[in-house]
């Protein structure tokens, strides 16, 4: 494994080479509290990183979109988008096992080399799918890592607004920037497994904290209101399930990449366990007064237990910050031939630039809500359903490439042919809807967003400052003062 120092012996399984960890029996306690809390290389560390990376800020942002959509339509998209999310993220995986497949039947060693999304699409089907893939993914994890950035100081807001959320942007790029630190996915165990804790203090929070609130007074549920609303909540959710854009770089993290399969469909249920009774209640209690808190936090009033819900979820999007710029980091060290560097020191050095751009972008774009529709409509769309499903399909596509195949399709979804129908339909559908209606309504609502608030906006959807209290006049005599001596 890339950045792996952990002793490994090559174990062939079937037609696949898989890289298992050899268990030293000479280990001293340090050694072996590294190990534990450092190399994460199991099924269980790619469940919490899949999970982990799935759910972040967005969970702030899912009542905003239930608001827009309506709670039949946010039920309803949750988990048909869910259910394309973790099927894309199957094809990804069976995907990335065919290519390594056939690259260790060439010898090719990948011992300090992470393979990517783009380098997948380059071996099985060539450059221009490489480039397309590329594209689309650098672009998304870029976006995805603005997004994190951006939440970081939306939610520090609502503890302490001394300062404005685009001083707080800057605080928290420089802190972002540590995860250069990180080597790979296999260094995220303990983020990981922390992480999702957090998330899940945070999502219950939010249900709890709803239901005992209670409904606001004279509480409005109007949507669907507008088709340029639902189709913006509906394209955030779109986002909220595409967390796979890392997949090969988790599944590569794995002592046994082929038990990927079903890990990423095991996460998303876990994940709809937080998901919707904390939009669902939060929805429930406010209504229509999400249409204009795109962070659901901004509605909650400051106690120990909110506080305590934003600075985990704080942690938890530095977490996810460095999931999403991770595979950037490794992209750019390709491009500059230090990727295969045994210096953590000199890798990191080397991985700062990638940090300016997303510090930048955070600050010119600080609409946190509006921003997620507008990433899952252009990007999300292609990199992590239409292109895998297309990818899956074209790869697959010769009666000897399918029966050649590493892995065949489930008999439960109709084999191959079964496979292709979901594959089609998923692209007609996201292209369509997602792409379609969805790049329209998230960009006119993002227009609607720079048109109000402008770029480079120095505290996006603050309460305005409250009126200073009028002076005394200072002429005016003291209460304790009688002029008359009475």
């Amino acid at each position: 494994m890339a950045s792996d120092d952990k002793p490994a012996e090559t174990v062939m399984v079937g037609n696949y080479v898989e890289m298992e960890g050899e268990e030293g029996k000479s280990k001293d306690i340090k050694t072996r509290l590294s190990s534990f809390l450092w190399h994460g290389g199991s099924s269980y560390d790619a469940w919490f990183s899949c999970a982990s990376n799935q759910v972040a800020q967005v969970l702030l942002t899912l009542p905003y979109s239930f608001s827009q959509l309506g709670m039949v339509s946010g039920i309803l998209f949750q988990l048909f988008y869910g259910l394309l999310g973790s099927w894309t993220a199957y094809l990804i995986s069976i995907l990335y096992v065919e290519y390594r497949t056939r690259k260790e039947r060439e010898k090719v060693n990948f011992r300090d080399h992470v393979i990517q999304w783009f380098e997948v699409l380059d071996g099985l089907l060539g450059k221009h799918w490489r480039n397309v893939g590329l594209a689309f993914n650098c672009t998304f994890l870029l976006f995805g890592s603005v997004i994190q950035l951006i939440a970081c100081a939306s939610n520090i807001y609502y503890i302490n607004d001394h300062l404005d959320k685009r001083t707080w942007t800057y605080i928290f790029g420089a802190c972002c920037a540590t995860t250069v630190f990180i080597p790979s996915f296999h260094n995220y165990r303990i983020w990981s497994f922390v992480g999702l804790v957090m998330t899940t203090y945070t999502a219950w929070y939010l249900t709890v904290a709803s239901l005992l609130h209670g409904q606001v007074e004279g509480v409005k549920h109007s949507g669907p209101a507008k088709l340029v609303l639902y189709f913006t909540g509906a394209t955030n959710i779109l986002y909220t399930f595409g967390g796979h854009a890392v997949t090969v770089e988790i599944m590569h993290a794995m002592w046994k990449p082929q038990k990927f399969k079903a890990i990423y469909l095991l996460a998303t249920l876990y994940v709809l366990t937080l998901t919707l009774p904390s939009a669902i209640s939060v929805y429930w209690a406010f209504g229509d007064m999400l249409l204009n808190h795109s962070n659901a936090f901004a509605l909650f009033p400051q106690s120990p237990f909110r506080d305590m819900a934003v600075i985990l979820m704080l942690i938890h999007q530095f977490i996810t910050f460095g999931f999403a710029c991770t595979p950037l980091y490794f992209v750019w060290e390709k491009a500059i031939g230090m990727h295969e560097c045994k210096s953590l020191c000199k890798r990191a050095l080397v991985r700062l630039p990638v940090v300016i751009p997303i510090w930048f972008l955070a600050i010119i774009f600080p609409f946190f809500g509006p921003i997620n529709s507008t990433v899952g409509s252009l990007l999300v769309s292609f990199t992590v359903y239409i292109i895998p499903a297309l990818a899956h399909i074209f790869t697959f596509k010769s009666a000897s490439a399918r029966q050649n195949a590493v892995e065949q399709p489930p008999k439960f979804v109709g084999r191959w042919v079964g496979s292709f129908i979901i594959n089609i339909f998923i692209v007609v559908w996201v292209l369509i809807v997602g792409f379609g209606f969805g790049g329209w309504a998230s960009m006119v609502n993002f227009i609607h967003q720079i048109d109000t608030f402008g770029l480079f906006t120095k505290c996006y959807q603050c309460p305005p400052p409250m009126p200073a209290p009028q002076m005394v006049n200072a002429t005016a005599p003291s209460p304790h003062h009688h002029p008359y001596g009475h």
